[in-house]
């Protein structure tokens, strides 16, 4: 089981609503080319939604659900139950044990496995086409028949634990959790997916139940497939799983919307340290970026490319080709409903901490001025076409498109339809959006022997 921390829009649809009565409502949203990526969706009495895509060429299939559900839900108490109850989930059902779980899907040489983000969850399975409706009966079983035993919150605790203590001994991991607090600061945005040990600690069985009735209602439910699958047939056994539970709902629900922005959780100019005996020094400088609903992403997404995406990025040339100062550096943007981040990562010897960050500095202020080069903008574009492309090209990356887009969109978009957005992407469009991302005043986040001396000395030099 794995954790995830980023996003990206939020325009409510009026497509997905449920008609008024036991019937399900499909229609066809991408037609796709003879059938070949045939996107299709139905909304089922209840408010739950089943989205598939059509690959009749492969052999696979992949089966997931995304429950609109995050850390960003929890309150501070309980920090850490929405993946605490990931875990939970696969412990056992009225008519599974947690070995009939794993074992159903491996037996017939399958996958299967969960993460949790910020703002969803979703449980998924890899199987062969003729598997699918195995993995269906599964996962929804799972889904909507959990027993979250006493005795299984009990032995969970201690994997959840170690899960916490694996990610504290790994510093390059840590410091990204260091810089969302920097950043967001104590909102729920801003606090670890995995929960800390005292919260996990004090969690109660009643809490993590009362937690899984709440959030994992069908109207805040989507299914996803895509595969050599047919979406009739994945309605009618999703449809069957979920009545056999009694959990699909009544016909007058209505799947609940997009989340939508509220006010962005941002803050300037703090720096977190975090004081450990370490051979590197893990830097994260950055500062507030945009929302996965704000039109602007593309060209930053262009952006993130030129500065930190690669080889050939100016930030890995500068710091690592040129001046040998960093085996790792990079940059990322991680989008949310109401707000985002832009991030420079590298590691570096201790010694070199005060060297790096003025190198990031001063390239991050020479592209919020200057902008890109002609030829910057020109590889970051074909780089990004072609990394979007090549990511999409197994059934489990497929089903994570169409899973995401109709639970964080409510809308779905072709291939052809993203390698037009980037490409449209003008120079003009992306020197705005560095000056108005990279010319704020950035955070900071720093793991590693940083003494107090040290730290004062970074406190000043984001002044």
């Amino acid at each position: 089981m794995t954790t995830r921390s980023t996003a990206a829009t939020a325009r409510p649809s009026t497509e997905g609503r449920a008609v008024r009565t036991r019937a399900t409502r499909t229609r066809t949203l991408l037609p796709g080319t003879d059938g070949v990526g045939t996107v299709r969706r139905s909304v089922l009495p209840g408010g739950l939604r089943v989205v598939t895509e059509t690959l009749p060429t492969v052999r696979s299939a992949t089966f997931g659900i995304w429950a609109g559900v995050g850390s960003r839900d929890e309150t501070p108490v309980l920090n850490g139950a929405t993946h605490y109850l990931e875990h939970l989930l696969f412990k056992g059902t009225q008519r599974r044990s947690a070995l009939e779980i794993s074992a159903s899907v491996e037996a017939v040489g399958g996958e299967m496995n969960a993460f949790t983000a910020k703002e969803y969850t979703c449980y998924y399975a890899r199987v062969l086409d003729t598997d699918l409706p195995l993995a269906i009966d599964v996962v929804c079983d799972m889904l909507t028949s959990s027993l979250i035993r006493q005795e299984d919150l009990d032995a969970e605790r201690g994997v959840v634990l170690e899960e916490i203590a694996m990610t504290e001994d790994d510093p390059g991991d840590q410091v990204h959790d260091l810089f969302t607090t920097a950043l967001l600061g104590d909102s729920p945005l801003g606090r670890p997916v995995l929960g800390t040990v005292e919260t996990i600690n004090a969690m109660t069985r009643d809490q993590v139940a009362r937690f899984y009735r709440k959030h994992y209602d069908p109207t805040r439910l989507v299914v996803a497939a895509a595969g050599n699958v047919d979406h009739a047939s994945v309605v009618r056994q999703v449809r069957r799983a979920f009545e056999r539970a009694g959990a699909l709902g009544d016909g007058d629900a209505v799947p609940v919307p997009p989340r939508g922005g509220s006010r962005a959780l941002r803050a300037a100019g703090h720096v977190e340290v975090l004081d450990r005996r370490t051979e590197q020094a893990h830097v994260v400088l950055g500062m507030p970026g945009l929302s996965r609903t704000d039109d602007r992403r593309w060209a930053l997404g262009v952006l993130n490319a030129a500065l930190g995406g690669g080889m050939s990025s100016r930030l890995f040339q500068e710091i690592r080709e040129k001046r040998g100062l960093a085996y790792s550096v990079y940059s990322y943007t991680s989008s949310y409903a109401d707000c985002g981040m832009f991030g420079v990562y590298a590691g570096c010897q201790p010694r070199r901490v005060p060297e790096v960050l003025k190198i990031c500095r001063d390239e991050l202020q020479q592209v919020a001025e200057h902008g890109l080069t002609d030829e910057e903008l020109r590889r970051a574009i074909g780089q990004l076409s072609g990394s979007t492309v090549l990511g999409l090209e197994d059934t489990g990356a497929l089903m994570n498109r169409i899973g995401k887009s109709e639970l964080c969109w409510g809308e779905q978009l072709s291939v052809d339809d993203l390698l037009a957005r980037i490409a449209s992407v003008t120079p003009q469009e992306v020197s705005e959006v560095a000056r108005d991302v990279l010319g704020q005043r950035p955070s900071l986040a720093v793991i590693g022997p940083v003494k107090d001396k040290q730290a004062a000395r970074l406190h000043e030099a984001l002044a």
